[in-house]
């Protein structure tokens, strides 16, 4: 009997296991990404550790592991799981070979430690977002100038301080000169809040001495949304001596924002001071002409990539470019709407089809009225409270439930971060719109009460 147990057992082991036959994966990664893909970047890389619910690779260099991290580590993931769905992650470990790599690689003259190479995972550049696929008219050109110019001539201009509305292609440019001009320096391209985060693991790991030479050594130093840096004192201090020491080193700076330097909220004046005193640049709304020039370069670089086959007319480009209005990123957003319209259909959308597909885009961008003070108002007013009392610290559900409301309307149908909603309701915290809009999402679904409140304060705002 006991035998018989034990068979059970070992069978019972050898189903768990089932260990991945990483040539096998390989193979069908290979089918999957084609020949030249497989050769140049997916060959070099190699199963090194196999746990339940995750797998560790090894690349040969930190740039082939960003390469394909930021390209292609997705649908490895996915083919992985086909083999054994367990896997819910891929890390990576670098593990580098004699052989020179025929990519360049700027942190290649030493391993830097677990602190460093953490940080050194969201360093990475989006390989799309260059300076010849950034399109150039008459509200973005000092921009892309200066971003242009401080490739060339590091410090000219420093720091280089931009700053527009969301989805205006900040965040291209920023990646576009870290690209330029990573293989000649060291640069460090790092989003604020990913700063705080960081800061934060420092100092609850006692790491702070590591994390100022960090990022005190680079030669270029990019940090995209300073705004996420508002009312955090601890990090702005850090923040204005690891700029200090950059500038007395002669490091380029450069940061972006949504708003100018003097406008931003809960920042320390002297770092506000040093952020003006360099070139402050904004990107204003793109014109007609130069939105055309935008989607119609997004289609065809949407066309390339995925191999579409649909084909728009100058009128579709036209409408996309006068109604959707509100940002760059929307009118892109409604332009992949539009192509998932003509793949499924099989033909290119008219005009009034157009309409149909893009109604709320159309909606919230010819409601110009609409911002966080509207809403607030209209709210109030539909529940009949005065503003101060439903803005006020009180939490009784009689004001709670409309402030909520108020919060999710502000997240659904206004471009404000939630640290600016959050801002608006008396200085609340990120959190707590984060908490409103699940609230009142979860209740639009259960609650027919108010989601009716909801449909008739839209219709109130927007004067349908």
């Amino acid at each position: 009997m006991s035998e018989i147990l034990k068979k059970n057992v070992e069978l019972s082991f050898a189903k768990e296991e089932n260990f991945l036959d990483w040539n096998i994966v390989l193979k069908r990664i290979q089918e999957n990404f084609g020949k030249d893909v497989y050769e140049s970047w997916i060959k070099s890389i190699a199963l090194k550790k196999e746990f339940n619910h995750y797998v560790i690779l090894s690349a040969p260099t930190r740039f082939v592991r960003d390469w394909i991290v930021s390209r292609y580590a997705d649908k490895i993931l996915d083919i992985i799981k086909t083999f054994k769905k367990s896997i819910q992650r891929i890390e990576f470990s670098i593990e580098e070979t004699d052989t020179k790599s025929s990519k360049p690689d700027p942190f290649k003259k030493s391993k830097p430690p677990v602190f460093e190479d953490s940080l050194l995972n969201y360093n990475r550049f989006n390989f799309d977002n260059n300076f010849e696929n950034f399109i150039v008219g008459e509200s973005n050109e000092l921009a892309y100038t200066a971003a242009k110019k401080v490739c060339i001539n590091s410090s000219h201009y420093n720091p280089l301080f931009i700053y527009s509305s969301v989805g205006m292609g900040k965040t291209h440019l920023l990646n576009a000169i870290g690209l330029e001009i990573e293989n000649s320096k060291k640069v460090i391209f790092i989003s604020a809040e990913r700063l705080m985060y960081h800061f934060v693991r420092s100092i609850k790991t006692n790491d702070m001495v590591k994390f100022k030479d960090f990022f005190r050594r680079a030669n270029v130093f990019i940090i995209d949304d300073i705004q996420f840096l508002s009312g955090k004192e601890a990090m702005q201090e850090e923040f204005f001596h690891t700029f200090n020491a950059l500038i007395d080193k002669g490091a380029q700076i450069i940061i972006s924002s949504d708003r100018s330097p003097p406008n931003l909220d809960r920042i320390q004046d002297r770092i506000k001071s040093r952020m003006a005193g360099g070139l402050v640049i904004d990107i204003q709304p793109p014109d007609m002409s130069l939105k055309v020039k935008i989607l119609k370069s997004k289609f065809q670089q949407i066309r390339k990539n995925f191999n579409e086959t649909s084909e728009l007319t100058d009128e579709v480009f036209n409408f996309l470019a006068s109604e959707v209005s509100s940002s760059i990123r929307e009118m892109v957003g409604a332009l992949n709407r539009i192509l998932a319209f003509s793949k499924i259909n099989k033909k290119a959308p008219n005009i009034y089809e157009c309409k149909k597909i893009l109604k709320d885009f159309i909606v919230n961008n010819n409601s110009n009225a609409v911002n966080i003070e509207s809403i607030q108002n209209t709210v109030a007013a539909h529940f009949n409270l005065r503003l101060q009392e439903m803005l006020s610290p009180r939490r009784s559900r009689s004001l709670a439930r409309p402030r909520q409301i108020a919060m999710y309307l502000a997240k659904q149908h206004t471009t404000n971060s939630l640290p600016d909603i959050g801002r608006k309701f008396s200085n609340r915290d990120h959190t707590t719109v984060i908490h409103a809009v699940k609230k009142i999402e979860e209740l639009i679904k259960n609650d027919n009460e108010i989601k009716q409140s909801v449909i008739d304060i839209k219709k109130r705002l927007f004067n349908i």
